[in-house]
């Protein structure tokens, strides 16, 4: 962007847009910033460099590790983590660059857990792959903070998704939840915290906003044990959390595509309802909620209740959106519609379709063609969805795809006319 502007310039001073003085101040300006800033690049390079020198000399020492006595074993064990910590230690001691910085604690992170699995083997030391991933998280944690790491956070996430991973998935004969994953989380939250604050559109800032709601997703499932049909309104209720967060002016004022709670809510929703959209899923006979999902459900409703309380007492929302209340309504028809197949399976896909319009006038208000054909492509799910759970004929269900089709054309092509006579009367 910054470059574009840079050769756009001079044809804005031969047409007296802007005056030399001002094209020379702007040309300075970002200049001073381009050498300010860390090159992205040979940042990316440089982590990537340690990644490929971690693995290079694990593979050297596997190749002949049984050639080894227990005490060259147990040097080489150490080695790395020794040079790993050296390099950090001269990375903030000499205050070196931002590059210096990620890659040295990428290479200490790595090395702290091939230490810990090579003492571990060496002298047969017990243990399962979750303590060993906690132990890893936990010894590396601090770094995030002393060398102010992005990739070390991006570590973090990863690594503690793959600790919960084993404990609620990994093993299916084992009842135990992984809560420790909440402690964990919560460790790398100030990091993100910071970078919303001061680096609110970098893209770095952008890779968290997905992370945290993906992390959310995959681990939220580990918590369901007994009760199997509540998860679905456990879900419902998290995706209707990060709807409402990314309904939150912070966040909704930044581009669509750096807005993972927005996107990560709104196909949570549309995902979990069209799947419930089937007369197989509301034949539950009986629901108990005193369970460990009965009480995390009303957890996430209270939570969802307190976000959408404080949204309406800043005054973010303006308008009615049916996504942000979603999860009331669907709670209220969890509690009573199990035990009414019928009634809850028309109600559903109604909701699905009443989402489809409330997301085509968003993109209509907003004169933006991805979300527009988003909403229909929502209608469109639901049509497929009952093309092959109902009984109607072929004739009738050609025509609904027909009229989908023609929404499709017909709506954007609206839109386009509103958007070019929009246009045209800002240029007059």
């Amino acid at each position: 962007m910054n470059s574009r502007l840079l050769k756009e310039l001079p044809d804005l001073v031969n047409n007296d847009v802007i005056s030399q003085e001002v094209a020379t101040n702007i040309e300075t300006y970002y200049q001073t910033q381009q050498s300010n800033s860390p090159n992205r690049l040979f940042v990316v390079f440089g982590v990537l460099g340690s990644l490929l020198v971690g693995l290079g000399l694990i593979l050297i020492l596997a190749h002949n590790w049984d050639d080894f006595s227990r005490s060259t074993k147990t040097l080489f064990a150490f080695l790395p983590l020794l040079i790993g910590q050296i390099s950090v230690a001269f990375s903030i001691l000499k205050k070196k660059s931002k590059t210096w910085k990620e890659a040295s604690g990428t290479f200490l992170f790595f090395t702290v857990g091939s230490s810990i699995a090579l003492v571990s083997q060496i002298y047969n030391i017990p243990g399962d792959l979750s303590t060993y991933v906690l132990t890893w998280i936990l010894l590396c944690a601090p770094l995030i903070y002393l060398l102010k790491s992005n990739m070390l956070a991006i570590l973090h996430l990863v690594f503690v998704t793959f600790y919960a991973y084993e404990i609620g998935y990994g093993n299916y004969y084992s009842d135990e939840t992984p809560w420790m994953y909440l402690v964990l989380i919560a460790i790398a939250l100030p990091h993100y915290i910071q970078l919303l604050k001061h680096k609110t559109n970098n893209n770095i800032t952008s890779v968290f906003n997905w992370l945290y709601p993906l992390s959310f997703t995959i681990v939220l499932g580990t918590f369901v044990k007994d009760l199997s049909e509540l998860g679905f309104l456990m879900y419902i209720s998290l995706f209707s959390i990060f709807y409402t967060i990314g309904k939150i002016p912070f966040f909704d004022s930044q581009k669509l595509r750096k807005n993972g709670y927005l996107i990560f809510g709104s196909l949570g929703i549309v995902i979990l309802m069209l799947t419930m959209s089937f007369d197989g899923f509301w034949s539950v006979e009986q629901l108990l909620f005193f369970a460990q999902e009965g009480y995390l459900s009303l957890v996430l409703f209270i939570v969802n209740v307190l976000i959408l309380g404080f949204a309406f007492y800043k005054h973010w929302i303006k308008s009615f959106n049916l996504f942000q209340y979603v999860f009331i309504l669907f709670a209220l028809l969890y509690l009573g519609g199990l035990n009414l197949p019928v009634v809850g399976t028309i109600i559903v896909n109604v909701l699905i379709l009443a989402l489809g319009i409330t997301t085509i006038k968003i993109g209509a208000d907003k004169f933006h063609f991805g979300i527009l054909n988003y909403g229909l492509f929502i209608i469109t799910a639901l049509v497929v969805c009952r093309f092959f759970d109902t009984n109607m004929s072929f004739v009738i269900r050609g025509l609904l795809f027909v009229g989908v089709g023609l929404s499709f054309f017909l709506t954007n092509y609206i839109m386009l006319r509103k958007q070019k006579s929009k246009a045209k009367t800002l240029k007059q």
